[in-house]
């Protein structure tokens, strides 16, 4: 990576009026002040910003209110006691304001002892050199680049490094080594060798961080446009299998008369980056990584037909629900969609191996509700064949089976259908209560509308309850 004209990518962003009010108010009251960390990264490497850290050398707090004032009214500020920051919104700019400090560590806990620190004790603490970059906002050199750590170096060498030792850095807190993971993939940036192996030395440190933790930082991998590269990282170093063991389980491949299956676990990353390139749903990414999750469990092998997984599909669904929850994931309608889409993403794929049918098509379309297109979007995703001729049928075949999705939805409807006639009309019409009955005329005109036999209309469903009412011996009072 060339950053060039790095003074001319400073000034241009600090041309903004807010930076001159800042610099006044540190002026006037003598408190040294300075852009710092992730914010001075981004602007270097000409990224969106939201976020603008400040760091003071004094009251974080203090600073934030007198310029809250000279803002305006309008401006609140939201103070943090217990952190030693305070927080603004100004200009759809999330604006923090920290006094410098220096931060020691205990074993058992990654929340630091803080003390008051000086610029140097500030810049020590931080993850990466790259975040460890300061601007000056003083008076006296405005605009300079504090880079105590080599941070623009390693941002032209694309490297992630710690400012000081990795063990420490790591063992402090570990959360970073996750943070590392998730930079090397928004980045496109690679962790340093001595760093990587200090992941792995302190994997383990993990288990005293929280799993919301974790999968915050999990879920901001999952949104870049290659979260494979972070998984291989995670297992690389050794990570996978303590936060993520289902995922770890998929690797491998076993082979017994010369016959063996696809390793799973590679096969699952292909399907998430291609599912990436088509959608920007946190939660159908879910799905593609999870849509194999049980097939470690269902794998057998079959003497003269070879490998098998035969219910993955519904066993991967039960699985679902203690993923989220152990992952810390919401126990919620987006738990709902993942596991719908893990049980039904083999149904398109067969419906593309084979000749379709109205009624399979019905049946899909019924199943998958609103859901359809998303997916139709992952049984696509989840082809990953190097077979060029096989990839193509299979693409073709997809289209035919889109095309009929669309006819018969226009045709019949049966999207998201209710029968036409209802279980309460059942009752009115032959006096009885819920019963065995009613359930059986309710699912005999759903399968008749699914199955073609009839339309999805009242009142031809009306007189195919009466013929099957008739089957069954009721007697109609009306």
């Amino acid at each position: 990576m060339i950053i060039n004209n790095l003074e001319n990518r400073i000034a241009k962003a600090l041309q903004s009026p807010l930076y001159q009010k800042i610099s006044d108010l540190a002026e006037e009251c003598s408190i040294p002040t300075y852009l710092i960390g992730g914010y001075v990264r981004d602007i270097i490497l000409e990224r969106p910003i939201k976020d603008i850290d400040i760091m003071v050398l004094g009251s974080g707090i203090e600073m934030a209110e007198l310029l809250a004032k000279r803002l305006g009214k309008s401006v609140k500020v939201t103070v943090y006691k217990n952190f030693g920051t305070a927080a603004l919104r100004y200009k759809g700019l999330d604006i923090e304001f920290v006094g410098a400090r220096k931060e020691s560590y205990e074993r058992h806990s990654r929340k630091p002892q803080v003390e008051i620190g000086s610029l140097q004790d500030d810049q020590n603490r931080r993850d990466f050199t790259i975040n460890a970059l300061a601007i000056s906002l003083n008076k006296a050199d405005f605009g300079t680049l504090i880079d105590p750590f080599g941070g623009i170096a390693d941002m032209q060498a694309q490297l992630l490094r710690t400012p000081l030792n990795p063990d420490i850095t790591f063992s402090d807190d570990p959360l970073r080594m996750m943070r590392a993971i998730r930079f090397a993939v928004q980045l496109g940036f690679t962790i340093d060798d001595e760093a990587m192996e200090a992941i792995s030395r302190n994997a383990s440190r993990l288990e005293i961080i929280s799993r919301e933790r974790i999968i915050d930082e999990i879920n901001k991998m999952m949104l870049t446009q290659r979260p494979s590269i972070g998984f291989k990282l995670m297992d690389r170093c050794g990570i996978l299998p303590l936060v993520f063991p289902e995922l770890a389980a998929m690797k491998g491949v076993d082979e017994i008369d010369g016959k063996a299956h696809k390793d799973n676990f590679y096969h699952t990353l292909q399907v998430l980056d291609n599912i990436c390139q088509t959608t920007d749903d946190l939660w159908l990414r879910w799905a593609a990584l999870l849509h194999d999750i049980a097939k470690p469990p269902t794998k057998k092998f079959i003497e003269g037909q070879g490998w098998t997984f035969h219910g993955h599909e519904f066993l991967g669904a039960k699985m679902v629900p203690g993923i989220f929850k152990r992952l810390k994931l919401p126990q919620n309608e987006k738990m709902k969609f993942v596991q719908k889409m893990v049980l039904l993403h083999l149904r398109p794929i067969v419906l593309a191996e084979d000749i379709v049918t109205d009624s399979a098509i019905r049946r899909l379309l019924f199943d998958a509700g609103d859901d359809i297109d998303l997916l139709m979007k992952l049984a696509e995703a989840d082809i990953t064949s190097k077979n060029e001729t096989k990839v193509a049928r299979y693409l073709a075949n997809f289209k035919l089976v889109r095309e009929k999705l669309k006819e018969i939805e226009e045709k019949d409807a049966v999207r998201n259908f209710q029968p036409p006639v209802s279980g309460e009309l059942i009752m009115e019409t032959y006096g009885i209560p819920p019963s065995r009955e009613v359930g059986l005329i309710k699912d005999a005109i759903k399968e008749a509308i699914l199955e073609g036999e009839i339309h999805n209309d009242f009142q031809e469903a009306f007189e195919f309850m009466l013929r099957k009412a008739d089957e069954l011996g009721l007697k109609r009072i009306k």
